[in-house]
């Protein structure tokens, strides 16, 4: 699957991935395809796990969002967008939302993070949204990352020291992650 984490650390907030893509049981490992687990929205950077087919289409579908629906700054702006988003990739990217008979929403199938100068934050697949004050990680790896994460966080010096010995834990102990370790950097605003 993967390994994303975002990391915060003073005035400076981090993002970062692995660069495995699988298929199944086979791993295209870096240097045989330039999929990325991370891109560019506005001035956000957006990781995210799961299917390979999450990537451009919301990609795609969050940089073709009007500027007041794409509010990716604070919990209240990512609740609005992803929820405004929900029918459209249902309608024109043909997402299936059905995971469990038991779910209590529609499922978006998707697990994301998303760092800027506001902040790191994360989205879950019923539109859920965290602000996380210190780190997270999300994909396979996630268990690696978060220990290496906290076992290194109070002598780290930056949150990109700190979100790339994460993303490291998950290449060296997941079977669904690998090096290099993609990651950006931001200065927190305000």
């Amino acid at each position: 699957m993967s390994t994303v984490v975002v990391a915060r650390k003073g005035r400076t907030l981090a993002i970062a991935s692995d660069s495995l893509v699988t298929f199944g049981e086979t791993r295209l490992p870096h240097g045989y395809e330039l999929n990325t687990k991370m891109f560019e929205v506005g001035s956000s950077i957006v990781g995210m796990v799961g299917s390979t087919a999450h990537v451009p289409v919301l990609r795609q579908a969050l940089n073709a969002l009007p500027p007041e629906e794409l509010r990716l700054e604070d919990r209240d702006g990512l609740f609005e967008t992803f929820r405004r988003l929900h029918p459209k990739l249902k309608e024109t990217y043909f997402l299936n939302t059905k995971e469990h008979d038991t779910d209590p929403y529609e499922s978006s199938q998707y697990s994301l993070l998303i760092a800027n100068g506001s902040g790191i934050f994360g989205v879950e697949s019923y539109r859920e949204v965290f602000e996380f004050e210190r780190f997270w990680a999300i994909g396979s790896g996630r268990r690696f990352a978060l220990g290496a994460m906290h076992a290194v966080y109070d002598r780290a010096r930056t949150a990109a020291e700190i979100a790339e010995t994460g993303v490291r834990a998950g290449c060296e102990f997941d079977t669904s992650s690998a090096a290099p370790v993609r990651s950006h950097t931001f200065k927190l605003r305000g």
